[in-house]
């Protein structure tokens, strides 16, 4: 299950699927503002890309909640792991920090010269956001992002499970 918009000569992607799978430059960790990979997506990184990707990801932070730091990839297909802290130790989140984090997310991926990245919905696993504000959030990051220039030619939004996909699917194909 895939839907797709163009915008300019950028594609935004929303599928269902494991983010560990995309063939991908870099794939978002839904972090915490500490760095420590447990459940959600962060577990499913570790498990999949190898201890190695947490070691390095913790020896980066305490970051600021909302800011991004980029690690390798273990043995993922992607060249990096962008951690994306949208919640603090607490494991708590909002839609200010959802924006952030996704604003921070697409501007490492710019500095490091990346062409694509696939995001998880920020915040909607451990954090228990709302998937539908999520999307939304997400989506007017991302737009922004994309309309003050960037070197990506295609973003994705990989969702687990087939309500997050038709939620996310709607925010993003609506105009």
């Amino acid at each position: 299950m895939t839907k797709e918009i163009s915008v300019g000569s950028l594609t935004v992607r929303v599928l269902s699927g494991d983010i560990c799978d995309r063939p991908v430059d870099a794939i978002v960790n839904a972090a915490n503002n500490q760095l420590w990979m447990g459940a959600g997506v962060a577990g499913a990184i570790k498990r999949r890309g190898g201890p190695e990707i947490e070691r390095e990801a913790v020896a980066k932070g305490p970051i600021p909640v909302g800011d991004a730091v980029a690690t390798t990839a273990g043995v993922l297909d992607a060249k990096y792991v962008i951690h994306a802290a949208v919640m603090g130790a607490d494991l708590v989140t909002d839609a200010d920090t959802i924006a952030r984090a996704t604003r921070s997310a697409l501007a490492l991926a710019d500095e490091l010269g990346l062409r694509s990245i696939a995001l998880p919905a920020l915040g909607t696993g451990v954090g228990g956001f709302d998937m539908r504000e999520c999307a939304q959030m997400m989506r007017e990051a991302a737009l922004a992002h994309i309309a003050g220039g960037t070197g990506l030619t295609l973003v994705e939004f990989v969702l687990f499970g087939e309500q997050a996909y038709e939620e996310f699917g709607e925010v993003f194909t609506s105009p």
